[in-house]
């Protein structure tokens, strides 16, 4: 599959890498790219071979933000019946195999919300990250009023999107917007180095895990509980089949014996927290 505003390439024959490709542009986002990001984010995500992505930008600009000039001429109907943000931004958020951002340069607006939906962020030391809506007299689009409070908390959430104001790697560290800080050089050295351990490690399981992390911004307790079990007895079902194949009798039960002593744990832990 070729592309025009992005490139894809394989690293270690596990690992699917995704370049945002319009440097002029400093990788405005594009109706155009976002389609070309989904259909390579779902190539790399039905592909049995691969099992971690990373998602990047230049050294200038993971993404700058939507581009502005390609909604120029779009007036309220055209974007409400289109399903402008959410028709082509929403696929990275069914992709159940680990997806890193790699971030250098600017993430702002919908770059820094691009960035937000990947499982986390290693950012390279000149990275600056920002809402800057504000500064046209919009809100942001494509989450950024939902999951930036919910990395750096409220606080900070209505400093950056209220002001425009950029926060730098350092700052986004401290936050908890990024996991990580790298020197520049250094970027896509470390995030392919742990997206290789990541590929060779248990895929339904990070599945599951994504599903559960995910839902605790919005769940309730009891059903994050709920959401938790759910997933790990799909981990479990399976595991328990695998070693009864590999191991017969023994250790397909100790796993049992252990799953059923976690739920009693948890239920007795719901249980004080209800009272």
């Amino acid at each position: 599959m070729t592309f025009e505003f992005i490139t894809t390439r394989i690293e270690a024959e596990k690992v699917g890498v995704i370049t945002l490709n319009r440097p002029k542009q400093l990788n405005a986002l594009s109706p155009a790219l976002m389609i070309e990001l989904g259909q390579a984010l779902v190539a790399f995500e039905n592909d049995e071979h691969i099992g971690c992505i990373i998602l990047t930008g230049h050294e200038k600009a993971f993404a700058a933000g939507a581009d502005i000039g390609a909604m120029a001429t779009f007036t309220f109907a055209d974007v409400y019946k289109n399903d402008y943000i959410t028709r082509h931004w929403e696929t990275i958020r069914g992709i159940r195999k680990p997806v890193i951002a790699a971030v250098s340069g600017f993430a702002l607006g919908g770059g820094c919300e691009l960035a937000m939906m990947c499982d986390f962020i290693i950012a390279a030391d000149n990275a600056k990250f920002g809402q800057p809506e504000i500064k046209l007299g919009i809100i942001p689009g494509a989450g950024g009023t939902q999951r930036l409070p919910r990395s750096v908390g409220k606080s900070k959430a209505m400093d950056m999107v209220l002001t425009g104001r950029m926060m730098d790697a350092a700052e986004a560290e401290r936050s908890g917007l990024v996991s990580r800080v790298v020197p520049l050089d250094k970027l896509m050295e470390e995030a392919t180095r742990l997206a290789r351990r990541l590929a060779s490690g248990p895929t339904l399981a990070y599945a599951a895990i994504k599903q559960a992390i995910s839902a605790a911004a919005t769940n309730t307790l009891d059903q994050q509980l709920d959401s938790a079990e759910s997933a790990l007895d799909r981990v479990v079902d399976p595991l328990v089949g695998w070693l009864g194949d590999l191991l017969p009798g023994q250790a397909a039960t100790v796993v049992q014996q252990v799953h059923a002593a976690g739920k009693s744990a948890r239920r007795q832990v719901r249980s004080l927290l209800s009272v």
